[in-house]
């Protein structure tokens, strides 16, 4: 298999077959040279290390070898089944080889002033002749550094097995420990330096949520996205990463109208959503949001047309009632295989494991129209980073795909005002309605209004509307009131000049207080 040279410098690369890795690397890891992967306790450097061995036998066919100075050849084997990678059979495949360097259970440690790796370089090129291997894993520096001396020792041992690995022909990841997530790259101070590569794992405490992410620090000779990206670890798959930053602005785009569910909405968006919209639908708690999603969801009623709802705020028993109450029959939509409801608490995972869990269901599914209900309850288990990046990954996602997705972000305040969560997805809509309460002579109404409708012409009025069990009617818009949207009501008189509710003159009582 060769790599990919292309802006590259001409150094090939090889791809890791990591999810969303060779994106943010360039198309993987330079070829025949090694790479250093650091990060403290915990932020799964041997399970990217292992990974990395695992993905080139099972997607690329190449063997690998595994060169262990910590934990057992059996504790490896035990600890990366459930990620459902067989190593056992590839080992009696000659895929797969280990190079046991571990100390025996209650072994003591003897430094001995004359210690080499020479007699260790041998076993690992004999296990890669053995099974042709042109992956190479070392996990980790600390075991060898335990048994060297100084740090020049350390050093001239570093630079020896670097070169030996690359005589070797094989691209090798040797993995360190670190003392902070933000600290020096390594422990010793001298093992980025003789390193080709560095890759930073870092799992950081960011309020009380933990978050993943990956850096390449260094790529010699090659480039590569920088910054930053979030991964998650996946029962049964392992390490996937999410490579926002690294996303392109090549969506399609289609002139083709599809219905809100509501007539009077379709004609205030000047015809309907786009196919390949992304619409916020923003109010406060009670104004109707998840009623427009369930509109939204019922008018999916094209043949062999399927609707998928994640919803964050309110059970699957709590839906289907509520929707059955506007005159929707999610449970019969739901037989008939045109709806797929998917309820889950916020705090039941974090956002990255969120975003991957549901580009599944949207894969497996196929939806014609997705609805999240709501981004709000979302927000709140995520640093405000990690909510945009999830935001971001989520809408590209469906953009890519070509269909529609609905997303409501609850106010704060009753009366006007906005949403942190709405000020992160703004920009990247399509569409958004607002929800509105309005306050009129001591009675609470409610107006919908349409902010943007990007690519098409739309009422700029803001409309009263009402709910009753068919769901709701949108009505005539708002006459000689002004300030609905912030909450700060002016009613305007017949002459055009403001008045207070009772009908009189704002002037004429500014005078009145003067006096």
């Amino acid at each position: 298999m060769k790599g990919a040279a292309n802006g590259n410098g001409g150094i090939t690369k090889l791809k890791t077959e990591i999810e969303g890795f060779d994106l943010i690397a360039n198309g993987g890891l330079p070829r025949n040279r090694s790479t250093l992967v650091s990060g403290t306790s915990g932020s799964a450097k041997t399970v990217f290390a292992a990974q990395f061995l695992a993905a080139g036998v099972a997607k690329a066919g190449e063997s690998g070898v595994f060169v262990t100075f910590e934990e057992s050849p059996d504790d490896i084997r035990r600890n990366m089944h459930g990620f459902g990678w067989d190593i056992p059979a590839w080992e009696k495949a000659n895929q797969w080889a280990f190079v046991d360097a571990s100390p025996e259970p209650g072994e003591p440690l003897v430094v001995a002033g004359g210690f080499d790796l020479g007699p260790l370089l041998l076993r690992i090129e004999h296990a890669v002749r053995k099974v042709n291997a042109t992956r190479v894993v070392i996990d980790s520096l600390g075991g060898v550094f335990s048994q060297l001396g100084d740090d020049a020792r350390i050093r001239h041992e570093l630079f020896r097995v670097g070169r030996a690995l690359r005589k070797l022909n094989v691209t090798s990841v040797i993995t360190a420990e670190r003392t902070e997530d933000h600290g020096p790259v390594s422990r010793f101070g001298v093992e980025e330096f003789v390193s080709d590569n560095v890759l930073v794992l870092r799992n950081t405490l960011e309020g009380e949520v933990r978050r993943r992410t990956v850096e390449i620090l260094k790529f010699r000779g090659a480039i590569h996205h920088k910054g930053e990206w979030p991964f998650t670890i996946v029962p049964g798959e392992g390490i996937i990463v999410i490579p926002l930053a690294a996303l392109e602005l090549k969506q399609k785009s289609s002139a083709t109208r599809i219905s809100s569910g509501n007539p009077a909405l379709d004609r205030m968006c000047g015809g309907g959503f786009f196919r390949d919209s992304i619409i916020l639908v923003s109010g406060p708690t009670g104004t109707g949001k998840t009623l427009v999603t369930t509109q939204f969801m019922a008018r999916g009623d094209e043949p062999g047309a399927r609707c998928l709802l994640f919803a964050f705020e309110e059970s699957r028993e709590q839906l289907f009632r509520n929707a059955l109450g506007w005159g929707v029959d999610f449970a019969h939509m739901e037989a008939e295989g045109r709806l797929k409801v998917v309820c889950n608490y916020p705090e039941s995972a974090a956002l990255e494991d969120h975003l991957i869990s549901m580009k599944k269901v949207i894969e497996e599914f196929r939806p014609h129209r997705v609805a999240v209900d709501s981004l709000s309850a979302l927000e709140r288990v995520a640093p405000l980073k990690g909510f945009r990046e999830f935001v971001i990954g989520l809408t590209s996602y469906i953009k890519h795909l070509e269909i529609p997705g609905l997303f409501t972000a609850t106010t704060t305040a009753l009366l006007g005002g906005t949403s942190i969560t709405e000020s992160n997805i703004s920009t990247t809509t399509d569409s958004i309605l607002l929800l509105r309460y309005v306050e009129l002579l001591g009675e609470m109404r409610r107006g919908v209004a349409v902010l943007k409708m990007r690519g098409s012409a739309h009422e700029k009025e803001i409309r009263e509307y009402t709910v009753d069990g068919q769901g709701m009617h949108v009505g005539e818009p708002f006459r000689n009131v002004a300030g609905i949207l912030s909450g700060q009501y002016i009613f305007i008189g017949p002459e055009g000049k403001p008045q207070n509710a009772t009908g009189d003159s704002i002037a004429v009582m500014a005078s009145e207080r003067r006096e």
